[in-house]
C-alpha cells in the first residue's frame, strides 16, 4: 500500500504511527522513542528525554500525555497498563 505522507515531515501534533506496551526499565530504552505515553492506571511517571534529561511528574490520572521518551525508568514511575506512542 503506498504512503502518501512519505516525504512529508512530521509535525509535534501529527497523529501516531504506531505503539507498544511499555515495560519500565532504569538500564533499558524503550525500543523506539515516544512522542506520547497513555497511563490505564494513575501515577507518577520518570522518564529520559530525547536529550538525555531525567524528568519526573507528581502523580497524574489514568490518560494520555505528550512526552517525548527514549527511556521509562522503573524506579519513580508507579503508574499503570503504560502504552507509548511513536
Amino acid at each position: 500500500m503506498p504512503d502518501r505522507f512519505t516525504n512529508q515531515a512530521r509535525g509535534a501534533n501529527a497523529s501516531a504511527e504506531a505503539s507498544f506496551v511499555i515495560t519500565p526499565s532504569d538500564t533499558v530504552d524503550l525500543p523506539e522513542a515516544i512522542r506520547q505515553i497513555t497511563l490505564n492506571g494513575a501515577g507518577t511517571l520518570r522518564w529520559t528525554g530525547r536529550d538525555g534529561v531525567v524528568n519526573v511528574t507528581g502523580v497524574l490520572p489514568a490518560g494520555s500525555y505528550p512526552i517525548a521518551a527514549r527511556r521509562l525508568h522503573a524506579t519513580g514511575t508507579t503508574a499503570t497498563g503504560l502504552t507509548g506512542w511513536v
